[in-house]
């Protein structure tokens, strides 16, 4: 009995402290688990944040390899934005601390620095997102704004008159122009006879800045003029030695700027008019653009002019009737097409004017100009039967646009066709105009090809693209390619989307390894004081003493 009473009592004592200890019990419970609960939270916002980081880290080592999101900082960039956060964290801080009117937690400061990260986190993904939608809204404008040239270059083809044009010959340069847009004149360099000019509007009606082919006009003024000085064998251009032949094949800008400030403006314009550069070709063919020649210029400008061809404008009729003088020796031919077989059987050369250039200027021009072809910035012209003349130009035009071109001749020993190729937008890119060229000497060499087994300049390896004195020197490649990368910085973001115009496409051949043309030395030395005092009422121009003085690259391309 006394056990069941005991028993009772003990069940009883339990069940009062069990009364008593839990209303006090419960809060602490719950206020355990409130801060268990806020402190896993915590720890998965922090997880969280590493993987961000982890992930933006990733995001910039794609970067950094040239992924196309975004572009890569610079130094510079990183160092600033790290500053930019630094600062806002430590004034966010010095803020927070006077709202709570106390000290900050290490928790509490590392969870507003999580924030700040956060928020510059978060704006720079909307920043990246809108760089990229920029970008590609330039490509389709770019890509629209190529589709209505070609679509209004197709137009124009359809609407030339071919009554007495080469069927043959407007084929197979049809075929080689393809869907780009642009303009082929294919003709006699020494009757003057017009075999097809593929779309007449471009080609005869319209003007274009000539970029680098103006070098032409530039070189037979130097020669001329004796500001090329043959009785030396190099000149040093910075690190390497350079002559006339491996400046006109890679397109060299500084030399031609020292020869052209050194022959003086007035002279500069006298010749490019003497080649026939400013005034009409006396082709039958309805409004023909007389072309349009710079006004005055002297320094730096004088210097562009001279290897770039600013303020200048040529149709490529034009450039054929000077290349066509080139290579027959000094006859500024007018070029002619029949009508009608009365007109093709009374068809007879008619000679403009005999060019006031000696005999061995031009002759000297020859080997850059088959250097350009066979291992310069031409070499897409290549062919391995005949032997090529040519110069290239690359720039950007009128409008902003970009500008490719191409003048040509061969076979050398027996020039029989002069092909001139000017392309607009982003076809002109990669010299495709050379390759045009190019396609239409192999598809005409059955024709007009060379006659014999004549020993031809062949073109180089593989290997030759990576020589580093060609990289260097060939300013025109890489200012094109310079240009093109300034266009994709001025929307911070790293395009990618075409070749480097510094590589250019292999050659459609088999090709032996080693060049055979002769190269020719003729460096630009220095004259005396009292060797040619410039015309009255006229400035001098600017001279060009050591390298360290010479003009240096800006701009449009050549």
């Amino acid at each position: 009995m006394n056990f069941i009473y005991s028993s009772t009592r003990v069940r009883y004592s339990l069940i009062v402290l069990i009364l008593v200890v839990f209303p006090f019990a419960v809060p602490s419970y719950a206020k355990h688990r409130k801060a268990a609960a806020a402190r896993s939270r915590q720890d998965r916002a922090g997880h969280r944040g590493r993987a961000s980081a982890r992930q933006s880290s990733r995001g910039s080592r794609r970067t950094a390899r040239g992924g196309r999101s975004s572009r890569r900082l610079s130094a510079r960039e990183v160092r600033s934005a790290k500053a930019r956060i630094a600062h806002e964290q430590a004034s966010s801080l010095q803020a927070l601390q006077r709202r709570l009117h106390r000290p900050l937690t290490k928790r509490e400061r590392a969870a507003e620095m999580r924030r700040i990260e956060g928020r510059h986190r978060r704006d720079l993904e909307l920043a990246r997102r809108r760089a990229e939608a920029a970008r590609l809204a330039a490509i389709a404008r770019q890509r629209a704004i190529d589709a209505a040239m070609r679509n209004e270059v197709q137009t124009f083809i359809s609407r030339d008159i071919t009554a007495g044009e080469d069927p043959e010959v407007r084929r197979i340069a049809i075929n080689a122009l393809g869907n780009h847009a642009g303009t082929v004149v294919v003709m006699d360099p020494k009757t003057g006879r017009v075999y097809t000019t593929v779309n007449q509007e471009w080609g005869v009606r319209r003007g274009f800045k000539p970029c680098s082919t103006i070098k032409l006009v530039t070189g037979l003024a130097g020669l001329n003029e004796k500001v090329i000085d043959t009785s030396y064998t190099e000149s040093s251009d910075d690190r390497y030695h350079l002559d006339l032949t491996g400046a006109l094949a890679h397109s060299n800008n500084t030399y031609f700027q020292q020869v052209g400030g050194r022959v003086g403006f007035d002279k500069m314009v006298g010749y490019a008019r003497e080649l026939g550069l400013g005034e009409k070709t006396g082709i039958n063919e309805p409004s023909e653009f007389p072309g349009r020649l710079p006004d005055f210029k002297s320094g730096f400008a004088l210097n562009r002019m001279s290897s770039h061809g600013d303020d200048f404008e040529v149709t490529a009729v034009q450039l054929a009737t000077l290349v066509s003088a080139m290579a027959n020796g000094g006859k500024l031919l007018v070029p002619q097409v029949p009508r009608s077989r009365q007109e093709e059987k009374n068809f007879k050369p008619k000679v403009r004017r005999q060019v006031n250039i000696e005999a061995d200027a031009w002759q000297r021009m020859v080997p850059g100009m088959v250097g350009a072809v066979n291992y310069g910035s031409g070499k897409r012209a290549y062919d391995p039967l005949q032997t090529v003349a040519g110069k290239t130009g690359t720039c950007i035009g009128d409008g902003r646009t970009w500008l490719g071109l191409f003048t040509s001749y061969a076979p050398l020993v027996n020039p029989k066709l002069a092909v001139v190729v000017i392309t607009r937008g982003t076809d002109a890119h990669s010299h495709l105009p050379a390759a045009v060229a190019g396609q239409i000497y192999r598809d005409l060499n059955h024709r007009f090809g060379t006659p014999t087994n004549l020993p031809v300049a062949s073109a180089p390896s593989d290997g030759a693209s990576g020589d580093p004195k060609a990289g260097d020197v060939d300013e025109e490649s890489r200012e094109t390619a310079a240009e093109r990368a300034k266009e994709e910085s001025q929307q911070q973001i790293d395009t990618s989307l075409m070749d480097n115009d510094a590589t250019a496409a292999k050659p459609d051949n088999g090709a032996p390894a080693n060049s055979k043309v002769k190269r020719i030395s003729m460096p630009v030395t220095p004259r005396v004081d009292d060797q040619g005092k410039p015309a009255a009422g006229t400035k001098p121009p600017a001279k060009v003493s050591s390298t360290e003085d010479r003009p240096r690259r800006i701009g449009d391309k050549p």
